[in-house]
């Protein structure tokens, strides 16, 4: 059964600590109040210098900035979403995707020293490497965790952390190279299985509803209403059945998350867009609101434009600005040349996430 409009409840503020992103950047400022995050190198942990003879010229220095503190960039997505409201002192955690390994979320989460047993609600927003291939080491992670949580919150530790994912998941998907009509396949999903082996308790929705105490939205099928936001040109996908290839450019199973700021409107998170941007946020708008009076605030993840013809940027530029958002935080597959056109069209009002940034949103 699909959430009625308005069943969010209002957060009083929004932490994501982005774990795996295409870019790292530990020195630009936040160009807008509402999003505050550490900027420059002093965001990264400092190191206490031994007392030892090889130390002891640094002319007082103390402390130092290791380079293997710091996360690593991979293409792919992945977002830890901690909502905080009143009553809930710890706030409620879901994590957004995983992105494309384990060896990458494993070393940057670590780096990050994330509490990762705090962590309730994992969803997959689409079955693509790039966003489940850190999915097994991520729930081992988190169950580990929870297991070894201290006394006052065993309750927690015996609960398996639920992993959301679409019921229909490919045997594979691939991309076809139009000159030659050669099938390039992507690395496999992990299966239900795999996911379960590791702790989980997987769920597999296709419908909207919402999470943790209505904290969190997660949408069902996103309509596809724009003419120019066309999917992945050459998406396939591989059918068990009759051993071919088939056209699947649209990606049915996407989804997004979607929270509501307390006196500021809707914050959108996609993983890739595969449905278009601009179908995401015009979806997200009707789920959140009945009467349209809540505002989309800022749209956060990947907008898929990285590849895109000019006309489609443009007319993805046209359209976005035309639902007024706030804010737009772009990352992963969004692409350099059009967080250039948001900057250049939408001055002020453009932070894009970098891996291992961890962002306020008030």
């Amino acid at each position: 059964m699909s959430p009625t409009p308005n069943a969010l409840v209002e957060l009083d503020s929004l932490l994501i600590q982005t774990i795996v992103n295409d870019e790292i950047d530990q020195i630009s400022p936040s160009p807008h109040p509402g999003v505050r995050h550490p900027q420059s190198f002093m965001g990264a942990p400092l190191t206490t210098l031994p007392n030892s003879p090889d130390t002891s010229n640094r002319g007082g220095a103390t402390r130092e900035l290791r380079m293997d503190t710091l996360c690593c960039g991979a293409h792919g997505l992945s977002l830890l979403i901690t909502a905080i409201k009143a009553g809930h002192p710890r706030g409620r955690s879901l994590l957004f995707d995983a992105g494309p390994e384990g060896e990458v979320w494993e070393r940057n989460a670590r780096r990050l020293g994330l509490d990762l047993g705090k962590i309730e609600h994992v969803v997959l927003s689409h079955w693509h490497r790039d966003h489940s291939g850190g999915l097994v080491s991520a729930v081992k992670m988190i169950s580990e965790a929870a297991a070894t949580k201290s006394k006052p919150d065993t309750e927690r530790s015996t609960t398996p952390v639920v992993v959301d994912v679409h019921p229909n998941r490919p045997a594979f998907r691939g991309v076809m190279i139009p000159t030659t009509q050669e099938p390039i396949s992507l690395q496999a999903d992990p299966t239900v299985q795999e996911l379960q082996d590791a702790g989980a308790a997987v769920r597999r929705e296709s419908e909207a509803y919402t999470v943790l105490d209505d904290m969190f939205l997660v949408s069902g099928a996103i309509p596809r209403e724009t003419d120019y936001e066309g999917g992945i040109r050459g998406g396939i996908t591989f059918n068990e059945a009759s051993g071919k290839w088939e056209r699947d450019e649209l990606i049915l199973d996407e989804r997004f998350v979607m929270c509501r700021l307390k006196g500021k409107g809707l914050v959108v998170f996609t993983g890739c867009s595969h449905a278009g941007v601009v179908n995401v946020s015009r979806h997200a708008v009707r789920l959140g609101s009945s009467d349209g009076r809540v505002p989309l605030y800022k749209v956060v993840g990947g907008y898929h434009l990285a590849d895109a013809r000019a006309e489609k940027m443009d007319q993805s530029l046209r359209d976005l600005k035309a639902l007024k958002p706030e804010i737009l935080m772009p990352g992963h597959c969004t692409g350099w040349r059009f967080k250039v056109r948001l900057e250049s069209e939408m001055p002020g009002h453009v932070a894009p996430i970098f891996g291992g940034t961890k962002y306020e949103l008030v």
